[in-house]
């Protein structure tokens, strides 16, 4: 793994799905120079993939937290990955 990238995933709980919260993820994920993925999930969380320097993914983190304006996020899990996927770029899936 390069030394100055990390993989991270996240979920966030709350009500995070209708808000725009994909969007505006792959919105800040590419303002901060981060490759990855972001996606709804059945059970109503948000579940992303993010890879970058350490500073940018905690201020993702960080973001997160919050979400876009009209989020109500309760919780946010973060979990470091083993290794580096090499994604290309910063995309929302279904």
């Amino acid at each position: 793994m390069e030394k100055d990238k990390k993989r991270v995933a996240m979920r966030v709980h709350g009500k995070v799905q209708g808000v725009f919260f994909r969007a505006s993820t792959q919105e800040k994920a590419e303002e901060l120079g981060l490759t990855g993925f972001v996606q709804n999930e059945p059970g109503g969380t948000v579940y992303l993939e993010a890879e970058g320097s350490p500073e940018a993914l905690k201020q993702l983190e960080q973001w997160a937290y919050d979400g876009p304006r009209h989020a109500k996020v309760e919780k946010v899990e973060v979990e470091e990955k083993d290794s580096l996927e090499g994604f290309d770029g910063f995309e929302q899936r279904r």
